[in-house]
């Protein structure tokens, strides 16, 4: 059982992650919020973000405020639909990124962010990246404060380790609800944060689920048992890795990246695809 749940996204599903959408080779802003709809037309109720998917320094919250325009722009229910935005990576325009875990950052970028979303609350919040410069109670806290001042509905972290897990956890007194980490067929690094979050009951989003955004078509080229077991079920090997991951505990929620209908569309289909005890237990043991 999810300690505290993300509503109606819990077991099983699949979220959009808005990245490909802002970034280098990013689509024009009619394909992007095509391939939104395409995702709310799926069924899919979990978007995430952060106010540094963006390609120029003048234009931070880019992906935010595409996401915005997309769900008003929606014709059908958005009610459920719950948008993760993150804070404390930065982008300063020029290919690098940098952190900003200092308190009195995080709450002005949420608020920011609120702002960009069009929302008064925002429903997921998490710290993106740890800062070295800055206790990491301290940044956390910054989220504690959030959500007691309602900007926040949510609070959660992304890339983490365990002891940050339990650390956030405790600043948060116990409603620390997402961990973000990078988790894939490629990279499975964060497997102990994975198994830690299912015995907490919290959220675990892999970021990156197919490998990221030059490696994801290739995924069963460069993963042969992926592309096998595919071959055998006639589906993608995207869909089989998706698959897999939900099936490593009932708290995953992969958020693969898309910047077009069609890959989105794919992925959602993982929810319906059932491997075997043979099949899960090939993959998760293949390097």
């Amino acid at each position: 059982m999810i300690q505290r749940n993300l509503g109606p996204r819990t077991v099983g599903a699949i979220g959009l992650g808005g990245m490909p959408m802002s970034i280098e080779g990013r689509p024009d802003a009619e394909r992007s919020v095509a391939t939104i709809h395409a995702a709310l037309d799926a069924g899919v109720t979990l978007i995430d973000t952060a106010d540094a998917y963006h390609l120029h320094a003048g234009e931070v919250g880019h992906n935010e405020e595409l996401i915005a325009k997309a769900l008003k722009s929606y014709g059908g229910d958005t009610s459920q639909v719950l948008v993760a935005t993150k804070g404390g990576h930065l982008r300063p325009g020029d290919g690098s990124w940098t952190q900003d875990g200092r308190p009195e950052y995080l709450k002005e970028a949420a608020k920011a962010s609120a702002r960009r979303l069009g929302v008064e609350a925002i429903g997921l919040y998490q710290f993106h990246r740890p800062d070295p410069r800055v206790p990491y109670a301290e940044s956390v806290g910054a989220l504690a404060e959030l959500l007691e001042e309602g900007v926040i509905q949510l609070a959660g972290i992304s890339n983490a380790g365990v002891a940050q897990i339990d650390e956030a956890n405790e600043v948060l007194g116990g409603r620390l609800v997402s961990v973000q980490n990078q988790f894939s067929p490629a990279f499975r690094s964060s497997l102990p944060e994975l198994e830690h979050c299912a015995r907490l009951g919290i959220a675990f989003l892999p970021w990156s689920p197919l490998g990221g955004i030059r490696n994801a078509a290739g995924l069963g080229e460069r993963h042969d048992a992926f592309n096998r077991v595919a071959a055998d079920h006639g589906v993608s090997p995207q869909q089989v890795a998706l698959a897999w991951e939900l099936a490593l505990a009932p708290v995953v929620i992969p958020i693969p990246g898309a910047s077009r209908p069609s890959s989105i569309t794919d992925s959602v289909h993982a929810t319906e695809l059932v491997l075997s005890a043979d099949e899960l237990s090939l993959l998760s043991h293949v390097a």
